[in-house]
This record gives C-alpha cells, sequence and structure tokens, in this order.
C-alpha cells in the first residue's frame, strides 16, 4: 500500500505521544483510542492522557472504552474503516475482534528487542538487568503477549548513569521515528514479519510500588541498577527509623568492609551502606514528605543515621 493510509492509533501515556506525532505527520490518523481519563493529584480530578490532549489539538476523534473486550465494543473502529491500527502503550490487551478488523491488522511499536522483555515494563527490566543495549521493535500484533511476528528491531546502547525516565524518553521518539520510516514498506508488503524465537524470550511483569523495596542483601551493582530502574516510579526505597527513606541516586562502592548489608557507615565524608557484597555511596536521598537532599546535607543534625541499619524490622 503506497500514499496515506487510513491509521487508527492507540495508544496512553507519553511514550506513545511521539509516535502519534509522526502518524499525524505522515499518514491519515482517522482515529485515536486510548485510555479512560483517570483521577491524578491531590484533588483527585479526571486527567486525560497525553495521546487525548494531542488528539485534541488535531481534532482527531478520540474514543476512550474501559475495555475492547465485547465485540459492541469494537464498532466505533469499524465506523473508522482503518486500513492499519498502530498501537504504542495501549494498556490492554487486544482481541481477534479487534485484531482482524483491519486489513493490515495491527502493529505494535515495543520497546525492547523482542522476543527480550515481553510485557509491561520492558525499560525497567533491561536497566535491572544490566543489558548493554536495548531497542524498540515493531511487531504484528496476536493475541499473545508482545508475542507476534517482528518487521524491524533497532538497537541502543544502555548508557551506564541510565535511568528509566531517560530511557524512556530515548526509545520513545526511536519508536516514532521507526515507524515514520518503515510503515509505508511494511504496508506495501516490502517487509515481512518474522516470527519470534519464544525460546529467547523474557518476561518484564508489571511494576508495583512494592518493586521499589531495596534489599541490602543483594550486590550493591544489582542495587545500583535497581535504582536507576526504578526512577521515576516507582522509586527505590527503604525505611530508617520507621519512615519511607527514599535513594534517588547512589554510587557503587566496592573497597568497604564487610558488615550487616544496610548498615550506614561514614567512608572518607560519604555515607556508604554495606550491601551483601560492596556498599552503595548515598548522593541524593529523601525522607518522606520532605524534599530531596545531597546525602552530607541530610546527615546535619541527624547524627544516628550513622551506624543506622536501613531496612530494619521494629
Amino acid at each position: 500500500m503506497r500514499g496515506m493510509a487510513k491509521v487508527v492509533f492507540m495508544g496512553t501515556p507519553d511514550f506513545a505521544v511521539p509516535t502519534l506525532r509522526k502518524l499525524i505527520e505522515t499518514q491519515t490518523v482517522v482515529g485515536v483510542v486510548t485510555q479512560p481519563d483517570r483521577p491524578a493529584g491531590r484533588g483527585r480530578q479526571l486527567r486525560p492522557s497525553p495521546i487525548k490532549l494531542l488528539a485534541q489539538e488535531n481534532n482527531i476523534p478520540i474514543y476512550q472504552p474501559k475495555s475492547l473486550r465485547k465485540l459492541a465494543a469494537a464498532e466505533t473502529l469499524q465506523a473508522w474503516q482503518p486500513d492499519v491500527i498502530v498501537v504504542a502503550a495501549f494498556g490492554q490487551i487486544l482481541r481477534p475482534h479487534v485484531l482482524d478488523l483491519p486489513p493490515h491488522g495491527c502493529i505494535n511499536v515495543h520497546a525492547s528487542l523482542l522476543p527480550r522483555w515481553r510485557g509491561a515494563a520492558p525499560i525497567q527490566s533491561a536497566l535491572m538487568a544490566g543489558d548493554a543495549e536495548t531497542g524498540v521493535t515493531l511487531m504484528q500484533m496476536d493475541p499473545g503477549l508482545d508475542t507476534g511476528p517482528t518487521y524491524v528491531a533497532e538497537a541502543i546502547p544502555i548508557h551506564a548513569d541510565e535511568t528509566a525516565a531517560t530511557l524512556h524518553d530515548r526509545l520513545s521518539i526511536l519508536g516514532g521515528e521507526m515507524l515514520a520510516r518503515y510503515l509505508a514498506d511494511i504496508l506495501a508488503g516490502n517487509i515481512s514479519a518474522v516470527p519470534q524465537d519464544d525460546s529467547l524470550s523474557t518476561y518484564a511483569p508489571m511494576l508495583e510500588k512494592e518493586l521499589g523495596r531495596l534489599d541490602w542483601k543483594r550486590s550493591s551493582v544489582e542495587l545500583e541498577r535497581h535504582i536507576r530502574a526504578m526512577t521515576p516510579w516507582p522509586g527505590a526505597f527503604t525505611t530508617w527509623n520507621g519512615e519511607v527513606l527514599k535513594i534517588l541516586a547512589a554510587d557503587i562502592e566496592d573497597k568497604c568492609q564487610d558488615g550487616q548489608p544496610g548498615k550506614v557507615i561514614l567512608k572518607n565524608d560519604q555515607l556508604i551502606v554495606l550491601c551483601g557484597n560492596g556498599g552503595l555511596a548515598l548522593d541524593t536521598i529523601q525522607l518522606a514528605g520532605k524534599r530531596a537532599m545531597q546525602a552530607p546535607d541530610f546527615v546535619r543534625g541527624r547524627q544516628d543515621f550513622v551506624g543506622a541499619v536501613l531496612g530494619a524490622k521494629g
């Protein structure tokens, strides 16, 4: 298929915005499907998704179903008569009555090098695993979880100081660029989808707040990755004196004494938390409800912090 395709776009968060922007520039977007407005902020006011806001700016019809599971929920999509549905971080599993609706099916913009990191949190999973690279894959969707055949993938290196926030933004832009570059050839049949090797698959489960809790028995290398993977959400945290203490940034300190994991020591004017192997030099930390502080500033007036055991119960 050449020329402007009629596209329905499905997406919700910031990650999907560059992809929709590129579609608006290069194709005919006949409709946008996004999650219903959600309560947000202290006032719990209903807040539209970033994708809804972009669609409104461009006068594109918007559909916000709670679910697309039932056949009747797809009637709006049928009325739009798309040639293809493009999906990026939509947040719902699609059933066959949606997947089979457009002539060219549904194409997903996925933030990993499939089959590695299928699932809801591929960016955080790549960081926690210490992967040297990740990327974006364009795939033909099927009823499984990121199991469909893939058209094309492009890799980018993961930087040593990368957080989930910075990697998210780079992959988001790459996804939009790839779709603009390859969609016409995919629709024209010039790029064929290749089945994934299921034996190489890994799973990236949905993030939960408790995943941010740091287990000081793990190695300093693992914990430093974990902190970066949990930034900005759900945030890496531990406890001190019964209060939640967020660890916003820390560095690996290999050369430190063995001791009780979680114990805070002072070494060369640095606050070090002992780990199962090595230690973490605290950089930026934050008590719940307080402002973030550099570790040396935090400890002033809190002399009992040095020698404390973070994460200890009781």
